[in-house]
């Protein structure tokens, strides 16, 4: 090779390095979003109670059904980002008729279907298993690499993953008993780890072909179309957005947990292969566990600090692969 050459790949070897470190922080910044909308939502909505009562600042205990709370805030995010870009960059809301199949798919599977299976979840077993399961979303997303794209991966990707997932069901408290499995809950979280896998591998197939904020406008619209099938039509979302204070925490969630590290998790897609956002995701359990000691009063127990190391280990592992998805197979 000559030496013009060997500078040429020099090159291109720092700019996508500068590229994936670009993409970790994205995807790092999206999990640290989710985790803090979580608890800025979990302080919104708690009641106020002897237990709340002793948190570093007591909730405001603003109430609303759960579903309702996924509608709302998926139709407050809607009307935020399509008035934000109309007004702004109008260019992210042109696609072609062709495209809209996709983008409803995309909405309904990768982001109301991912909260609704979550929620259903919750009903049927626990937040902790809840969270457990969704986050077995990696293994999924690797599987599809290997499997679906044909891409090589390496020893590093399954070790890496298979630590970001061990680390979750720690800090969900795997270790202390937290966990609760019934057929129909292990039958639904299954499904939410199946549909934020879809997600991350929509995002990442659609990375090329459309901005995040394209994918995201037109995602939300059809994530809030399929709120609106669920509940019957708008009647119980406008209800609960009259009073003052609950519209105030639903748009405060609407921006922090869904907007931003939405957006911010759809651009990390196009920097990163798909399995390492997938593992640099399950952060969100261990910065909302830090945070809920920190600022809940929760307690850590040691289990938990190991299962949040293993998280972080994952992270670092899945960033030394080397032969991992780089490309996605281009549009049938």
């Amino acid at each position: 090779m000559s030496d013009g050459a060997a500078l040429v790949e020099e090159d291109r070897a720092i700019v996508e390095a500068g590229s994936r470190r670009r993409g970790l922080l994205l995807a790092v910044c999206a999990a640290a979003l989710w985790a803090t909308g979580g608890l800025g939502a979990k302080w919104l909505f708690s009641p106020l109670d002897a237990t709340t009562s002793r948190w570093l600042v007591p909730p405001l205990g603003v109430v609303i059904d759960p579903v309702v709370l996924s509608a709302a805030r998926a139709i407050v995010a809607t009307t935020l980002l399509w008035a934000g870009l109309a007004a702004r960059s109008r260019e992210h809301l042109r696609v072609r008729a062709q495209d809209l199949p996709f983008l409803a798919v995309f909405g309904v599977a990768g982001l109301a279907l991912v909260h609704f299976s979550y929620f259903k979840t919750i009903s049927l077993t626990n937040v902790a298993t809840a969270i457990l399961l969704e986050y077995m979303a990696p293994v999924l997303v690797l599987a599809a690499t290997a499997v679906v794209f044909r891409r090589k991966v390496g020893w590093r990707l399954p070790v890496a993953v298979g630590a970001s997932v061990a680390g979750c069901a720690l800090v969900a408290g795997a270790a202390s008993g937290k966990l609760a499995v019934s057929p129909e809950g292990l039958a639904w979280g299954l499904a939410s780890a199946v549909f934020f896998a879809s997600y991350t591998l929509m995002g990442r197939w659609a990375s090329t072909r459309y901005t995040p904020w394209t994918l995201l406008a037109y995602g939300l619209a059809a994530a809030s179309v399929f709120w609106m099938v669920v509940l019957g039509g708008p009647g119980r979302v406008v209800s609960a957005l009259t009073d003052a204070r609950t519209l105030a925490a639903v748009a405060y969630i609407a921006v922090a947990s869904t907007i931003l590290p939405f957006g911010a998790f759809l651009a990390a897609l196009r920097l990163l292969p798909a399995a390492e956002a997938s593992v640099a995701s399950t952060l969100e359990p261990v910065i909302a566990a830090a945070g809920a000691w920190a600022l809940l009063g929760e307690r850590l127990s040691a289990s938990q600090i190991v299962g949040g190391g293993l998280v972080l280990l994952g992270i670092v592992v899945a960033q030394t692969e080397s032969s991992g998805d780089r490309a996605i197979p281009p549009a049938a």
